[in-house]
């Protein structure tokens, strides 16, 4: 987050509220989150942590498909860091959703983009397949550049030039 200075972020896929945690107390006291989640009774979870934490009055929770959210949002370029860690079957249309909301420079990184290995495995199926189209996919896309960082299942770093 301090490394773009980021004010204003999205996470897509907030589950139990970890990484929104993380985020939230990475910007600045004005800072922004927007997250985006189909689950209410998880994020019930994240509202809790968020309260407990001192964090909540910088997120908005949207409880719906993000790809309705990102959709409907207004395309001013001024996202500077976005987290994507939901339904890898989705990641490309994520990144094409997220890209014109951001500013130049900023960041998105992309978690489970080894998806336990499976990404190399020619017999590889589902999820597994769709994360490998992705990584491809990333690896040709002109309007970023990138780094995939091997630990834990991947991450993938994006950054809109």
């Amino acid at each position: 987050m301090r490394a773009v200075a980021a004010t204003r972020a999205i996470e897509v896929g907030t589950f139990t509220g970890y990484s929104s945690l993380c985020i939230a107390k990475g910007l600045p006291e004005n800072g922004h989150l927007l997250c985006c989640d189909a689950s209410e009774r998880w994020t019930a979870i994240a509202k809790q942590a968020w309260q407990d934490a001192g964090v909540a009055h910088k997120i908005d929770l949207r409880v719906d498909l993000a790809v309705h959210t990102l959709s409907a949002l207004p395309q001013r370029a001024d996202i500077d860091f976005a987290f994507v860690d939901a339904d890898e079957p989705t990641y490309w249309e994520y990144h094409n959703l997220l890209l014109p909301l951001l500013r130049p420079g900023a960041l998105i990184l992309y978690d489970n983009v080894l998806y336990r290995g499976q990404v190399v495995d020619q017999e590889a199926s589902g999820n597994a397949v769709a994360i490998r189209d992705f990584n491809r996919r990333i690896a040709e896309d002109d309007r970023v550049s990138f780094v995939m960082l091997p630990f834990a299942d991947g991450m993938t770093m994006v950054q809109k030039v």
